[in-house]
């Protein structure tokens, strides 16, 4: 059973906002509930736009409610009538987030017998306010995300995996099945790796004032993302093309050297960063600017003796020369950092 941060939190904010709600003789906080619920969020920004939205939302929906009530009726066809109004009010308003809770708070004004009583409707525009307010303050004081960390330790395991299908794509030795578990693992963690680089964005340019170090950083770590997105298309290439082309011997040599050669790049880079090397100067970009414009020629030169046979090599030898590409661009925007961060 997994218990990570947001079910943790999620189960406290339930549990504070029921409780606000028997302090303030609030009936019935199940609402509470299910607002605390629907409006718990991954991130302190998200938290504060989906409280935002929230509010404008469910005020937008609880006012046509209160006008349904006094001028159309509250009868089961008007009510899921103000339901599509409501859903496609918040599409307009590019607020899809909030549907669910707006819906609820049209619900719990719209189907009661006592709906005309204006104390009452206030009553539960206030629970669902409790149960909004209480996933904030729970978002914001308990288990607060460090998104650099996570972040950081998500692209070194990514990259461990990463790394042990590129090394064996070629020569073939892990079985159909592992292969293909461990690819498919590695697709779902570069997509958390993406949602994780946008709430780490997020953070740093929406809550912050961002100085120049943090701006390099941003973008260092949008490099470290694309080189794993590029170590991904290699691998999907190999994997829909090399085994068609009947590549022999030295052909599996010469890009499974190749491949080799980037993933040791690759794992300098990180260690590089974590500052565990000694700097040299260009030394490696050089080196690998070189050897990737090598490596192609030959690959060039194999798809010309059989243009037909061949052709296919040639879009994996183009995916390994981008993934070259980007790993020397994330050399660069290293070295940039630490110059930055000198100052």
């Amino acid at each position: 059973m997994t218990l990570g941060p947001r079910v943790f939190k999620t189960g406290i904010a339930v549990t504070l906002s029921l409780y606000i709600c028997y302090f303030l003789n609030l009936e019935p906080a199940v609402f509470a509930a299910v607002a605390a619920l629907f409006t718990i969020q991954p991130s302190i920004y998200r938290s504060w736009r989906q409280l935002l939205d929230q509010v404008m939302t469910n005020t937008m929906g609880a006012a046509i409610s209160l006008f349904s009530i006094y001028f159309i009726g509250d009868n089961p066809i008007i009510i899921g009538v103000l339901m599509m109004l409501v859903i496609s009010l918040s599409l307009k308003m590019k607020m899809e987030s909030t549907i669910p809770l707006t819906l609820v708070t049209v619900l719990a004004i719209m189907s009661t017998p006592d709906n005309e009583n204006i104390d009452f409707i206030l009553n539960r525009f206030l629970i669902i306010l409790v149960g909004i307010g209480s996933a904030l303050v729970v978002n914001l004081l308990i288990i607060p995300p460090n998104y650099k960390k996570n972040y950081l330790e998500k692209t070194r395991t990514v990259f461990q995996n990463m790394s042990l299908l590129l090394r064996t794509a070629v020569s073939n030795e892990l079985t159909e099945t592992s292969f293909q578990e461990q690819s498919k693992k590695l697709q779902d963690d570069i997509r958390k790796l993406e949602d994780l680089f946008k709430m780490f964005d997020e953070e740093r340019t929406k809550l912050s004032k961002l100085k120049p170090v943090d701006v390099r950083e941003i973008v260092l770590f949008k490099q470290m993302l694309k080189t794993l997105q590029q170590g991904e298309e290699i691998l999907e290439n190999i994997e829909e093309h090399y085994f068609q082309t009947g590549a022999n011997e030295a052909e599996d040599y010469l890009f499974d050297t190749q491949i080799e050669q980037l993933i040791k790049y690759h794992e300098y880079l990180f260690l590089k960063y974590e500052g565990k090397i000694k700097q040299q100067e260009n030394h490696h970009e050089l080196k690998e600017i070189k050897e990737s414009a090598a490596f192609f020629e030959r690959a060039l030169d194999i798809y010309k003796q059989n243009k037909d046979q061949k052709f296919r090599l040639l879009i994996i030898a183009s995916s390994i020369v981008e993934y070259s590409f980007h790993l020397q661009r994330m050399d660069q925007l290293i070295d940039q950092y630490y110059k930055v961060r000198k100052v």
